[in-house]
């Protein structure tokens, strides 16, 4: 048994010897490899070979050893050396981290009004049309779309979904109403005057639907990660995508978002705090955090009770629309720096 071994052992050393790939390691002269968009890159390579070529590219663009960011958005880069000597070619790589430049602002909010809402709605996006309020709700066997009556919390018009969908975000573009289902793939398009279902379409990239907001002409949406992506709005593809980053890390589980002024309001799932950021759609950089702490403790205590979700502003009012999942009230909300 023990000669079998040693067999086998020397026929290993005999097939890998001659291939050996040699040690290659990128340094990037940044602490972490995370920089900011003011960062300039100081690129070598550690190894031991000798009279060899680099050539060195992010996100498989090449660049050179002294590149100096500026126009990139935020997020996480491939950085490669490719790496030519006597007539053998090898490569090596690493992750840089593009960060904001400074740390969000703090907001919190001014309570202007409670209203009532349905406690059995697990509620998934929420926009205004004027003052008809759009909501979308979620659960396998429970999802819908549905109008509301915002100051009564009369849900005036519901369309339940199939049972095999699970509702998640919505925007209204146009004279449609864009809703996403969460594992299915699949997102469907309504009619805003009847609520009637025109078409459906299916995701690409992003495997799931969370958040979902328009600009008045993209689409973005959300998929529980960092990245939030642009759909063109006329055949729903997936065009690219945004990094949500703040100036430590990138900020994942993004959830139901509200395009304002040309900023992106977004709900997090399942954090610590109830809170709301704000994002750049350009390049993805957390601006500000908006702490909504005490609203859920406002609401009936029951044990369907979930988190914070749901944003709506209302442009006339130029006020904020907060709810939760399963919360009881609706409330509206003057975003304000945090003192």
């Amino acid at each position: 048994m023990k000669i079998f071994v040693s067999t086998l052992s020397a026929l290993f050393l005999l097939t890998c010897s001659g291939s050996k790939t040699p040690a290659l390691k990128i340094k990037t002269g940044i602490q972490g490899n995370k920089a900011t968009p003011t960062t300039q890159l100081q690129l070598s390579l550690k190894t031991a070979l000798e009279d060899y070529s680099v050539t060195y590219s992010l996100n498989d663009k090449t660049i050179s050893p002294d590149h100096q960011f500026s126009d990139e958005p935020l997020g996480e880069y491939i950085l490669k050396a490719q790496v030519v000597h006597s007539d053998q070619t090898y490569e090596t790589s690493t992750t840089i981290t593009l960060l904001a430049n400074t740390p969000p602002k703090l907001y919190t909010y001014e309570l202007i009004n409670t209203y009532p809402h349905d406690i059995t709605a697990y509620t998934q996006g929420l926009e205004f049309d004027g003052d008809l309020l759009y909501e979308s709700t979620g659960l396998n066997g429970k999802s819908s779309l549905r109008t509301v009556d915002f100051k009564t919390g009369k849900v005036l018009e519901k369309k339940p979904l199939d049972n095999t969908f699970f509702g998640e975000g919505l925007t209204l573009i146009q004279d449609r109403i864009v809703q996403l289902t969460w594992k299915a793939e699949k997102g469907l398009v309504y009619d805003k005057a009847s609520l009637s279902m025109q078409k459906s379409f299916p995701y690409g990239a992003s495997k799931e639907g969370w958040g979902l907001c328009n600009d008045g002409n993209l689409l973005y949406k959300s998929d529980g990660t960092q990245n939030i992506w642009k759909l063109n709005s006329e055949e729903y593809s997936e065009i690219g995508y945004i990094q949500v980053m703040t100036h430590k890390s990138a900020l994942k589980n993004i959830n139901e978002l509200e395009w304002v002024n040309g900023k992106i309001y977004a709900n997090t799932y399942q954090f610590e705090k109830d809170v709301v950021v704000i994002i750049d759609p350009v390049s993805g950089a957390v601006e500000g955090v908006v702490d909504f702490s005490g609203l859920k403790e406002m609401v009936k205590q029951h044990p369907e009770l979930n988190v914070l979700n749901g944003i709506a502003y209302h442009k006339e009012r130029q006020t904020f629309f907060v709810t939760g999942k399963n919360w009881d009230k609706l409330f509206e909300v003057k975003i304000v720096p945090k003192s």
